[in-house]
């Protein structure tokens, strides 16, 4: 039940579909509901599966129909208009006191329709690293303009604040870290889903992006075939990546699974004997923060947020940290998981016991909760409100 005094968020993002940010957006939604505050989502583009996890829960969710460059370049300036004011007019008359905006699309887009409407609380969600804007001036300069009009920017790991306040824009003290949050299901024990092979499995819950090093993971597995260590590997996830992956496995002679976008992902982490993610860059892995709550061993590079998870100086570590882009790092890697179950079950039970400690989905909710009171207490909010 909500309380009619309670501050009124709204999440923007551009879309609902099985994703890391998709799912966090989902679990803060629910939390600020179960706590009673006046909580909304609008999707930018699309709906997806997180649409109705939302409604379960009782979260309103609306679709304001931008458009994607996909549906023709004369048609998506007129019709992206026509959203903006759409969004504009949505917020005039729900009055949110906090607009909440997930990634780069929906912060850039939230910081001036926001104004516009009078919103008291602009913060934006930075989740990953700032490297898609190299050579690009435009998004660059729609971020940074975005910067000036909001209040607050919620980065999910120290990497990624470290790289936020290299951007222009970003004035002091205006970046906040709270990561992730896991629910008690992650720690639950699930049947292994049924995998037909007699190889040592290896797991990767990832889209298929370019950028998530699924490339040098194959490669991986083809040095540890030459070595006579073959594995079956499964990936858990689709994208634009897939036709080119499925050419290389058949060039390479690895048995590679190709298993799309999937929802038993639990079922998956029961099965693997090793977990492995191979992301040239990263914000915070929402895939290995899972494979730790559910104890499994994990290899992954040491890029963004992914060293703040399997780091480990004061109990040891809590995965095996490689080189990104490097295969042979990868496959020597997982063979020391294959060839030491004693020690990877060791490991893997640190990282699940940490993961308990600092990875709850009611510490991530409490801390955004706290994160609106303070924004929204500024005298500067207060006058921008009754204006």
């Amino acid at each position: 039940m909500t309380d009619a005094k309670a501050p009124r968020v709204c999440l923007l993002i551009g879309q609902l579909g099985l994703g890391g940010t998709e799912k966090q957006l989902a679990l803060l939604a629910a939390g600020l509901r179960a706590r009673g505050l006046r909580v909304s989502v609008l999707a930018m583009f699309d709906g997806g599966p997180y649409e109705q996890v939302l409604r379960a829960a009782g979260v309103p969710v609306l679709r304001l129909g931008f458009r994607r460059r996909s549906a023709g370049w004369w048609r998506m300036p007129y019709g992206n208009a026509v959203a903006f004011g759409r969004l504009v007019r949505l917020l005039w008359r729900g009055r949110p006191d906090v607009l909440h905006a997930y990634l780069f699309h929906a912060y850039t887009t939230a910081a001036p329709a926001a104004r516009l409407a009078g919103v008291p609380v602009v913060v934006a969600a930075r989740r990953s690293l700032g490297r898609f804007k190299r050579g690009r001036p435009l998004a660059r300069a729609a971020e940074a303009a975005a910067a000036l009009l909001t209040d607050h920017v919620v980065a999910n790991s120290a990497a990624v604040a470290r790289d936020a306040r290299r951007e222009p824009g970003i004035r002091r003290g205006m970046i906040s870290v709270i990561p992730n949050g896991l629910t008690a299901d992650a720690f639950g024990r699930v049947p292994a889903a049924r995998i037909d092979t007699r190889l040592p499995v290896v797991l990767c819950v990832a889209n298929l992006i370019a950028y998530k090093g699924h490339r040098h993971l194959l490669d991986a597995m083809a040095v540890l075939r030459g070595r006579g260590a073959p594995c079956t590997l499964l990936l858990a996830g689709d994208g634009p990546e897939r036709a080119a992956l499925r050419a290389q496995a058949a060039r390479l002679g690895v048995d590679v699974r190709l298993l799309g976008a999937r929802r038993d992902v639990p079922a998956l982490l029961a099965r693997a004997d090793v977990v492995v993610l191979a992301s040239v860059e990263e914000g915070m892995s929402n895939a290995v923060m899972e494979a730790m709550a559910a104890g499994r061993p994990i290899v992954a590079t040491a890029v963004g947020g992914t060293p703040e998870l399997l780091g480990g100086p004061e109990d040891g570590p809590r995965g095996i940290l490689v080189p990104p882009g490097d295969p042979r790092a990868l496959a020597d890697g997982i063979g020391r998981v294959l060839g030491d179950p004693g020690a990877a079950a060791r490991m893997a039970a640190r990282a699940r016991r940490w993961c308990r400690a600092h990875l709850t989905a009611e510490a991530m909710v409490e801390r955004h909760v706290e994160l609106y009171a303070r924004l929204l207490a500024d005298p500067r909010r207060r006058r921008r409100c009754a204006g």
